[in-house]
């Protein structure tokens, strides 16, 4: 525990005498780099926007199939 909170400390001070350094890891439980955080970054938008384009694709294909359905029921009801 004491282990532990001393590494926390030092990395605490390492990174306020370099702001720019941050102290992230992966499953592995090693310390990211700047890089590796930012293609991560990339990559994690990149799955939010293919996951979006899905949900916008699949919206519209439901409106269009509502769409010709209402029609069709319009189409029914003026021939009875």
């Amino acid at each position: 525990m004491a282990m532990r909170r001393s590494t926390a400390v030092l990395r605490l001070m390492e990174a306020q005498r370099r702001p720019g350094l941050r102290y992230l890891s992966d499953s592995r439980g090693r310390i990211l780099g700047e890089e590796e955080r930012a293609a991560e970054n990339v990559y994690i938008q990149k799955m939010e926007r293919e996951k979006l384009e899905k949900l916008r694709q699949k919206a519209e294909k439901e409106k269009v199939e509502k769409e010709k359905a209402e029609k069709k029921a319009e189409g029914e009801a003026h021939k009875s």
